[in-house]
């Protein structure tokens, strides 16, 4: 009953692809249609930061490689069938700190059952040994057939073994289903949490930087619409009809504007030697899944391929953290640092009203996103590097905004810890979020299988006199928003309005604008 609970209410959107010619327009549309519902899957790992609390150790529980396969878990009649990948879970880490991950799980409004999951280790540790005493009576009476025996006797131990194999198979298969329980359940607990996370919801967020200040305008100021409405930047009504509402078509200086910001952001991080990719905007959904982005309410985010076992992406976040899926880096590649173009699909389900209308929450939209590989020591700082990356960023274009430390219950399953950016945005009349940064640990590597192998010296085995590799490690996965062009256009558009209608467009830009340093009305 609990896990119906759990999966009560969530849905996936599905896109069906065309495998015909269409005879009319309306066949050709893409249809969005439910799929069966999912579960939110969630893993959590062990950091540990120098100097720090004890709270900080309880950060992860996981350890072994993670095993990568296909698409999501299925529930049938009640029951759990096999999960179709797994991830190496220490769950006798979760038993021996359960009042640690209780209160995580609690501080985050997370929906795991951490008592079923420790209900269920204990059950698979008793069958274990269960299994395993049957297993050595199984061997013990086949080596005692292999000596001389009176028929009778030989007779006897032919009825035990059978009995043996027939009772063995029948726990072997029972462990196997009690495994896949506890992963499918142990799955939905979320990643532990820095200890200087704010407890709460939203409203007990943390304010870490406020750069700039607002602009005070002498004339009525105008929002993107209307703006975009006079100079002719995009047209909703169009791609309503053409593809439903939440897109647009944008025109004119804007398609301009956002090629601008997008190059520009580009040249910038890579000068802090991040290596720039494009990636596939179609993914596995079992990447999807590693990566945390599953459905943690009644909606999901994601556009599911119907009849397929992929998704599109929602961010390069996903595409960019399965490049190194299932593999051991040499520590002396550490750390990698990407920065990905792509254009991403998000069904918003749910957003609605005045405060999301326009370029703000859309289906479709492009971003250039900053990902880094790195080892556990030095997450925290690459995090900060990436928040800096992002307030310089912010600041170059004179952007008034601040950073904020988001509450626990405002965090994704996979972050240890997040910072937002909102900035202001004067047509909206409030902050709106344009850009976040996030601290994943090993929470998407554990379940990606993405390792290191540290460098230090081999160790020599005593008993075998030969010398062994130093184990391989986790490694720690990072975030970071760079540029997301629909706000970014909100931003900027808003913010540079001008009393005759035109809009300036900021220093930093006009090299990747032809030159043009203004917006202005197009002459009838």
């Amino acid at each position: 009953m609990a896990l119906q609970c759990r999966l009560s209410g969530t849905t996936i959107q599905s896109l069906k692809m065309a495998t015909t010619i269409p005879i009319s327009s309306s066949s050709s549309r893409l249809i969005f249609r439910p799929l069966p519902k999912t579960l939110n899957l969630a893993l959590f790992s062990r950091h540990t930061p120098p100097k720090a609390p004890p709270f900080t150790l309880l950060v992860r529980a996981l350890s072994g490689a993670a095993v990568a396969a296909a698409p999501t878990t299925e529930i049938i009649d009640n029951k759990v069938l096999k999960p179709q990948w797994k991830a190496a879970i220490d769950f006798k880490w979760i038993r021996d700190n359960k009042e640690a991950v209780a209160i995580n799980i609690k501080n985050r409004n997370s929906n795991a059952n951490l008592e079923l999951v420790l209900e269920l280790y204990d059950k698979m540790l008793n069958l274990q040994k269960e299994v395993e005493r049957l297993r050595s009576e199984r061997n013990a009476v086949a080596n005692k057939m292999k000596g001389k025996l009176e028929p009778s006797e030989r007779q006897k131990l032919i009825e035990e073994g059978k009995n043996l194999k027939e009772e063995l198979a029948t726990l072997e298969e029972d462990l196997i289903s009690l495994r896949d329980e506890l992963q499918f359940e142990a799955q939905c607990v979320p990643n532990m949490t820095h200890p200087d996370v704010p407890v709460g919801g939203e409203d007990n967020s943390k304010l870490r930087n406020m750069v700039g200040n607002r602009r005070e305008f002498d004339f009525p100021v105008k929002d993107h619409l209307q703006i975009g409405k006079e100079l002719d930047l995009f047209d909703f009504d169009a791609a309503a009809e053409v593809s439903g509402s939440k897109f647009y078509y944008l025109k004119n200086e804007a398609v301009m504007l956002e090629l601008a910001l997008v190059n520009w952001t580009l040249a910038e991080v890579m000068k802090r030697g991040f290596t720039p990719l494009t990636t596939p905007e179609i993914v596995r959904s079992s990447v999807v899944e590693k990566c945390g982005f599953q459905p943690r309410g009644e909606n999901t985010q994601v556009y599911s391929i119907e009849d397929s076992d992929q998704c599109l992406i929602g961010t390069a976040e996903i595409p960019v953290g399965g490049i190194h899926m299932d593999s051991i880096l040499a520590e002396s590649s550490l750390p990698l640092k990407y920065v990905a173009f792509s254009h991403c699909f998000r069904t918003e389900a749910g957003a609605a009203g005045t405060a999301t209308r326009g370029l703000y929450r859309v289906h479709q939209f492009s971003k250039v996103e900053m990902f880094i590989l790195c080892r556990p020591e030095d997450s925290d700082n690459y995090h900060e590097e990436l928040i800096k990356i992002e307030e310089d960023l912010f600041s170059s274009l004179g952007l008034h905004y601040k950073t904020i430390d988001m509450a626990t219950g405002d965090l994704g399953a996979p972050a240890y810890r997040k910072f937002d950016v909102e900035a202001w945005m004067p047509g909206l009349e409030r902050y709106g979020e344009i850009s976040s940064a996030s601290n994943c640990t090993d929470y998407q590597s554990r379940r990606l299988g993405i390792r290191y192998r540290p460098s230090e010296l081999p160790t020599t085995n005593s008993k075998k006199g030969k010398a062994s590799s130093a184990p391989t490690k986790f490694v720690h996965t990072l975030n970071a928003t760079a540029c997301a062009v629909p706000r970014m256009l909100v931003c900027l558009l808003e913010n540079f309005q001008q009393e005759d209608g035109s809009v300036i467009i900021p220093n930093p830009l006009r090299p990747f604008m032809g030159g043009i340093e203004r917006i202005s009305a197009k002459s009838k």
